[in-house]
């Protein structure tokens, strides 16, 4: 993502300059990885989840502040034409720079026709789809061998492959990926293949009432991810993040319809 307004522009309310404190959050995303197998995100698609949780507001990068406290954030604007766009604009997933662009809807449109801009841009989906047909169950889940509840997987057209991501307060932390339980699980649960590579994704959350797996555009995991970044405090990440994070899945599940295979 380009940089004029950070983190805000993925989530709604959050002030400017703010950022988590306390953790390995004041490190860019990275080198807070956790050893072993897991590792900062690498090139592709993918790396652009990992940069925007470390991405730092105006003010942080020596740019123009901010508004001042309880002030209007300043109007975005459509990062191809400049025209000023609402809230709840599209966006575009530039795969050279991995990154996301703000776009109003007539240059979204623009790249939602296949090799649109030779292949460089696409407009990213905005479908939320889940599977109540097929659940996925708590032995099915322990098979990627993740070590937190929440994860979310992407298909790489670069790199022609599925990663594993999970946010931090570091940022998106990758995670080696049983690639054999991901072929064999896709088989009974075809949702999980059926995210568009680059520009969607499978989101799979596992609490005590069991799992849930959700197709979410690129830009909600971005979402997801700084709302870590900014919320996250302490060691187990305090009652705001977790509140923030409750937030994010009740609209996950609002806007998600039943998956077909047509869909």
């Amino acid at each position: 993502m380009s940089g004029s307004t950070g983190l805000r522009r993925f989530v709604r309310g959050a002030r400017a300059g703010t950022a988590a404190a306390g953790t390995t959050a004041d490190r860019p995303a990275g080198q807070g990885a956790a050893a072993g197998s897991q590792a900062a995100a690498g090139p592709g698609a993918a790396d652009g989840i990992a940069a925007v949780a470390a991405v730092a507001s105006p003010a942080q990068r020596g740019g123009p502040p901010g508004p001042p406290p309880g002030g209007a954030p300043p109007q975005e604007k459509c990062e191809l034409c400049a025209t000023e766009v609402p809230a709840g604009h599209g966006h575009v997933a530039d795969l050279e720079a991995s990154t996301l662009i703000c776009a109003c809807r007539a240059c979204y449109l623009l790249f939602t026709q296949p090799r649109a801009g030779r292949g460089r841009y696409r407009a990213v989906p905005d479908r939320y789809l889940h599977d109540p047909a097929r659940q996925l169950s708590v032995a099915e889940w322990d098979e990627f061998e993740i070590p937190v509840g929440l994860a979310f997987f992407l298909r790489s057209s670069q790199r022609g492959e599925v990663s594993a991501f999970y946010p931090s307060p570091a940022g998106a932390t990758e995670s080696t990926l049983n690639l054999q339980a991901w072929d064999r699980l896709t088989s009974a649960h075809p949702l999980l293949a059926a995210a568009e590579a680059d520009v969607e994704a499978v989101l799979i959350c596992r609490t005590d009432a069991g799992v849930e797996y959700f197709l979410v555009p690129v830009d909600a995991c971005y979402e997801l991810a700084g709302r870590m970044r900014l919320h996250w405090r302490g060691f187990d990440g305090g009652a705001e993040a977790r509140q923030s994070i409750a937030e994010f899945l009740g609209q996950v599940r609002i806007r998600s319809r039943a998956f077909s295979e047509s869909s």
